[in-house]
């Protein structure tokens, strides 16, 4: 799709003027408080941060009797465990009771696992909280990104649904100093401190989630109609249900659901119905497997080992190592926020990956070399690769992970998708928590050859099957994916019928409530 004109942004086929979100004050209001509801992407940062400095401290690991292999592949795993068995429950919370209580069921769940966790007496005490932790943070990632996607203005939705995911890297720098500053306290508080700390994101949530709306898509597909209206005015127009961008927007979004309520189920099977949702499928599983199967998780999780393999055993480096990273990390990943449209969804995808590639192979050859050679130097490389792959991963595996899971979906399967995506992402992480330790520890460095072919896959995936989405308003992507037979409501439909209608002559009129690309003759 072609872009819009500088200066405007394009909705149902037309331009209209760019909004500046801090200088409008409905905007502004939205946009601060979702602000807030971004951030639970922020507890899983903080707990991989927090993970890795943990197996740092001293103290903890004598509290835990030095956990190691299949234990120690456990203790990081279980919260993925959790995560995986609250699947089932995910897109009933989001689309049952709505965006806004999906979070709040999620955030409850997780400051209770964080109280258990905190208060542990035995290693199997802290294991079942963060499974606990696991189970409320699938619910909260099942809604959250879903009320951004829905809520924010057409104009802002690519820059904001990215920003989600980089939060991750908020809260995995606050655990990841936090814990360098807790190495300096000779008792248990060392570990507890931070435990505790991991409840304020959910804390913060539960505070501000009560002043932002509902999404105005599950106002619509539960029949309140006038509150969605409404809801949509005051968000995107200071409170002027008669603005040609609100109006254009709540006829989108009731002729598609109505579309899609007619001609479609939103059951699981409906992941599989048609060429156009296999299609997003495979982008969803791959998705999710590749965001967190593509070597970061040595890095995030156990990068202590990572760096005693390389010669590095001091804890106060090991810490500042780990902190740096992190800061690194969210300055690319936010700066990549604002450049998704200027490049392109695809092209971030292709030279992330490539990069990844390239960086892991060094690091590979690096970490093979130091091996047998003990040189400082090569050590040295190693850092610099985890450094420049993970400036390489940001680029789109972060931000993008959501944001273009979110908008490739239909609404009627938008949480369904999403729960499959999800699921992807926690299946890696048990498989990265459980199994990277046990490799590392029995074949070392020779365990990154295994990335380095597994990156070449990727690759060529990404490039056969993710497709360009920039420029194209929230309702009308399915037409990258279903062509002529996708459904999409409003002025397209509207135009599209009437071309229809030209094209096969002698009709009058066409019904924009029926499905795309059928059309009801009537005879004059």
């Amino acid at each position: 799709m072609e872009a819009p004109t500088k200066g405007t942004f394009r909705l149902a086929e037309r331009e209209f003027p760019t909004v500046t979100w801090y200088r409008d004050p409905a905007l502004r209001k939205t946009y601060i408080c979702l602000m807030f509801v971004v951030i639970t992407s922020a507890t899983n940062g903080y707990d991989g941060s927090m993970v890795n400095g943990l197996q740092s401290l001293n103290v903890w690991q004598d509290y835990f009797h030095h956990p190691t292999g299949s234990i120690l592949g456990l203790f990081s795993a279980i919260m993925s465990v959790g995560s995986i068995t609250a699947i089932p429950f995910v897109p009933y919370a989001a689309d049952g009771l709505g965006r806004r209580w999906g979070i709040i069921i999620g955030c409850v769940i997780m400051i209770i696992g964080v109280v258990l966790q905190s208060i542990s007496i035995n290693f199997r005490m802290f294991i079942g909280a963060r499974f606990l932790l696991g189970f409320g943070i699938a619910i909260a990632h099942g809604s959250s990104p879903l009320l951004i996607t829905e809520l924010v203005h057409p104009q802002h939705r690519a820059t904001f649904t990215t920003i989600y995911n980089t939060t991750w890297y908020v809260g995995s720098i606050i655990a990841a100093w936090l814990t360098f500053g807790t190495n300096h306290i000779p008792n248990n508080w060392a570990w507890r401190v931070p435990s505790i700390i991991q409840a304020v994101p959910s804390l913060i949530q539960l505070f501000f989630v009560w002043f932002v709306p509902e999404s105005p898509r599950w106002m619509v597909a539960h029949g309140k109609v006038e509150l969605a209206h409404r809801t949509l005015a005051n968000v995107h127009a200071n409170g002027n249900m008669d603005d040609e961008v609100v109006l254009l927007e709540i006829q989108e979004i009731k002729d598609t659901i109505k579309l899609e309520q007619e001609f479609e189920s939103n059951g699981w099977l409906e992941l599989f119905r048609t060429k156009g949702m296999r299609h997003r499928l495979i982008i969803l599983l791959t998705l999710g497997l590749f965001s967190q199967w593509s070597g970061n998780g040595l890095a995030s999780y156990y990068l202590n080992i990572v760096l005693n393999q390389d010669g590095i055993t001091n804890t106060n480096t090991q810490l500042v190592i780990n902190g740096c990273l992190q800061i690194l990390n969210f300055i690319v990943a936010l700066g990549q926020c604002f450049v998704v449209d200027r490049f392109g969804r695809r092209t971030l995808f292709l030279v992330s990956t490539t990069g990844m590639l390239c960086a892991f192979i060094i690091w590979t050859a690096a970490a093979g070399s130091f091996h047998y050679h003990a040189n400082v130097n090569e050590g040295n490389t190693v850092i610099a690769m985890v450094y420049i792959y993970y400036v390489f991963y940001n680029m789109a595996w972060s931000g993008l992970l959501v944001g273009y899971s979110a908008e490739i979906l239909p609404y009627k399967v938008r949480a369904k998708g999403m729960t499959v995506m999800f699921l992807m992402v926690d299946i890696a992480l048990f498989f990265n928590q459980y199994v990277n330790p046990i490799a590392l520890k029995n074949i070392g460095w020779k365990y990154y050859i295994v990335y380095c072919v597994w990156l070449a896959v990727e690759l060529v995936v990404v490039w056969f099957y993710y497709i360009e989405t920039r420029y194209t308003p929230l309702e009308e992507i399915a037409k990258h994916f279903d062509g002529e037979d996708a459904l999409v409501g409003g002025a397209v439909a509207t135009e599209k019928s009437k071309h229809l209608a030209a094209e096969l002559g002698g009709l009058d009129t066409v019904d924009v409530g029926e499905k795309s690309g059928h059309v009801e003759q009537r005879e004059l």
